[in-house]
């Protein structure tokens, strides 16, 4: 099920966290991969030297350079749409420039991407949005506009996973709960409250969610289609 050998992979957002342990994965289990980053260059550089995989700049809040990237990458078979950004606030006060680029990055650019990569992709591929629990719940304030971004995500999975059925392309949303990243660090302020939510009280672990975007990206899910596979500890329950 793990052996992607041939496979031409491309993750946008892949030089930290969650995207990061993505291209680990594959390129261990034989793909050759490519992933985009935007205000991360040391650490894309670190993940390329480590990996293999080739390391491309674009901002996926620029529409241009997000299609010319995966234009750039040919006839995909697996593309991983992980770029996102995270702000929480009041929605009274909360600076309407951030939210704006919140839903360029969380909703325009999966959109995009995944429109872009379809138009590509070789028949039976695969594309993968990871998208958040906060997608189906918003357990506390401030969370309006990410929670309407991973929102959005679910629609755009199951409206592509529509449109390219017919060439055997299966489209997916994966929906992580507390992941321990730099932007959510498992010992941060926030991790006893979110815990406390959770059936399994601990922060997932990169690799965790990485494996099962292999799984969605692997032969034996070619039925599974316009679904969300969340993977949250139990916080969504």
């Amino acid at each position: 099920m793990n052996d992607f050998s041939g496979k031409s992979v491309m993750v946008l957002g892949g030089s930290r966290g969650i995207g990061a342990a993505i291209v680990r994965h594959f390129t261990a289990a034989g793909a050759k991969v490519s992933f985009s980053y935007s205000g991360s260059p040391d650490a894309a550089a670190a993940v390329a030297a480590e990996t293999g995989a080739t390391a491309v700049k674009a901002d996926s809040a620029n529409r241009d350079e997000l299609i010319a990237a995966v234009a750039g990458a040919g006839a995909l078979d697996i593309m991983v749409i992980n770029a996102g950004v995270a702000k929480m606030g009041d929605p009274l006060t909360l600076d309407a420039d951030v939210v704006d680029r919140l839903i360029d990055v969380n909703v325009r650019a999966p959109y995009h991407a995944g429109v872009e990569a379809g138009r590509r992709m070789n028949d039976n591929g695969r594309i993968i949005i990871i998208g958040s629990v906060n997608g189906d719940r918003v357990p506390v304030a401030g969370l309006t506009a990410y929670a309407l971004s991973k929102s959005a995500v679910q629609g755009i999975g199951r409206g592509l996973a529509r449109d390219f059925g017919a060439r055997g392309i299966t489209v997916n949303v994966v929906q992580p709960g507390p992941v321990d990243t730099d932007m959510n660090p498992a010992e941060g302020p926030l991790a006893k409250m979110l815990h406390g939510m959770m059936a399994i009280p601990r922060h997932a672990h990169a690799d965790e969610i990485a494996a099962l975007v292999l799984f969605l990206a692997s032969p034996a899910a070619a039925m599974i289609t316009g679904t969300t596979q969340t993977i949250d500890g139990g916080m969504g329950i």
